[in-house]
């Protein structure tokens, strides 16, 4: 049986509940349309349709298939549409910066988004630092990117804006864990463990200064790349470290607690290089944009910042914390 073929004629009928009209639209006759409904019928062991000689109803079944049926049609069409590229040239790829600390749930859910998005073109996904971004898109190395702010380059395009609050990993046993929100001025004397300044020099010096003109001035300043070495530290019982929420997500031994006013928050968005003249981005940018700021937002629960988009920038004493 042709599957695709019958669940389109059910889908026709479902939407016209007239086997004539249908029949019109599918350019056949009306009792081969009948004995292809039958037979569908048949296969799946369901009554689709109630017919009378006034009215064709969709029954309960029918109903339950015809989003599904719609979604397989969708899919099919999807199939023709990547094949039909792929004759003409090999899928293009698009070649994207993330920086290491969104997590392995973010990257998998913003894989999937492009993919579901544009299964014509190819994700090549890199962990680079910001910084590093920032040169290989101006090289023309990298197609996109997921850059932290204040991001110090010209020509560059921005997505949206995203901001994150920041808070305070503890550990468990730490007086300061058990209450609802942390001042920073009352961290005191303990250890601060940031991210490397090479990965994000804006966000790591924005950081440190506003936890000066938060009272907190920290008596040494780790940097820790690898997230584990970082509650590591923390669980020493000698540092702290500022990460936003879910930055340590189900690790034994630490607490993660909100930062009393939210005197810190995270700016990120996407970048691209702006193209010259005028011209669009190249295929697959903006998709990819679409996507990551869609994942973010949903996966990261980063919420965009009341300011319009960026578009270009220019150097300026912006903060990529916000005080």
């Amino acid at each position: 049986m042709n599957l695709v073929g019958h669940l389109k004629c059910f889908v026709i009928v479902a939407e016209e509940l007239h086997f004539g009209h249908a029949a019109e639209r599918l350019g056949m006759a009306q009792p081969p349309l009948s004995q292809r409904i039958q037979r569908l019928e048949s296969e799946l062991g369901v009554r689709l349709f109630d017919r009378s000689s006034r009215k064709v109803e969709l029954t309960a079944p029918g109903r339950l298939l015809l989003d599904e049926a719609r979604d397989i049609l969708t899919r099919v069409d999807r199939i023709y549409s990547v094949s039909e590229r792929a004759r003409l040239g090999a899928a293009r790829t698009v070649r994207a910066g993330l920086p290491s600390d969104l997590g392995g749930p973010i990257v998998a859910a913003l894989i999937a988004a492009f993919r579901d998005g544009r299964p014509d073109l190819r994700l090549e996904l890199r962990e680079t630092a910001t910084a590093e971004q920032v040169r290989a898109l101006a090289e023309g190395a990298l197609d996109a990117g997921v850059v932290r702010h204040p991001c110090a380059a010209r020509d560059l395009e921005y997505g949206p804006m995203l901001g994150q609050p920041v808070g305070v990993l503890l550990p468990d046993g730490a007086p300061l864990a058990a209450a609802a929100e942390v001042h920073l001025g009352d961290l005191g004397e303990r250890d601060l463990v940031v991210p490397p300044r090479e990965e994000a020099p804006g966000s790591h010096d924005e950081l440190l200064a506003a936890c000066r003109r938060h009272g907190y001035a920290p008596p040494a300043v780790h940097e820790a790349r690898n997230a584990q070495f970082a509650v590591g530290l923390v669980l020493a019982g000698t540092a702290v470290a500022l990460v936003p929420a879910g930055g340590a997500a189900g690790t034994a031994g630490v607490t993660w607690r909100p930062l009393a006013g939210e005197p810190l928050s995270l700016r990120t968005s996407c970048a691209w290089r702006a193209p010259e003249g005028g011209l669009a981005p190249p295929d697959g940018v903006a998709d990819f944009a679409a996507a990551a700021t869609a994942v973010l937002r949903r996966e990261a629960g980063m919420a965009p910042l009341d300011r319009a988009p960026i578009r270009r920038v220019v150097p300026r004493p912006s903060s990529g914390f916000l005080a």
